[in-house]
């Protein structure tokens, strides 16, 4: 998936609470944080600011595939699945270094590239 969809581009601009982010490590044991230094980059990626990571970095070095959950301030649930990678450097480090609160360390930046999404049960193109 190139471009996230219109309907999830949408929905985050109502995004309320913390969003959930979920990797799993060699095992396939998942390890599930909230996150709030979070953004969407070039309409593309999700993309959360690394300021506390532990168990979560050592998956995303492994090469792990997760999921990323938010829901609207209207309760609509959005569930997103793809893999995780991680920069310490390059186009979205540098533009979470832009928006992460400058008291937290922005250590490196997880980015989840979608393979599909959903709302509740539903499949959004």
């Amino acid at each position: 998936m190139s471009k996230l969809s219109q309907v999830l581009l949408d929905a985050w601009q109502t995004q309320t609470g913390a969003p959930v982010m979920t990797t799993v490590d060699e095992n396939g044991v998942s390890n599930s944080i909230y996150v709030k230094s979070v953004s969407i980059f070039n309409d593309e990626k999700i993309i959360i600011a690394n300021n506390y990571f532990d168990k979560t970095f050592k998956n995303i070095e492994n090469g792990c595939l997760g999921n990323f959950l938010f829901i609207t301030d209207e309760r609509k649930p959005y569930q997103l699945k793809g893999n995780y990678d991680y920069f310490t450097e390059g186009p979205a480090f540098d533009n979470m270094k832009t928006w992460n609160p400058s008291k937290h360390p922005g250590h490196g930046v997880a980015v989840l590239t979608v393979r599909e999404i959903y709302s509740g049960s539903n499949k959004i193109d």
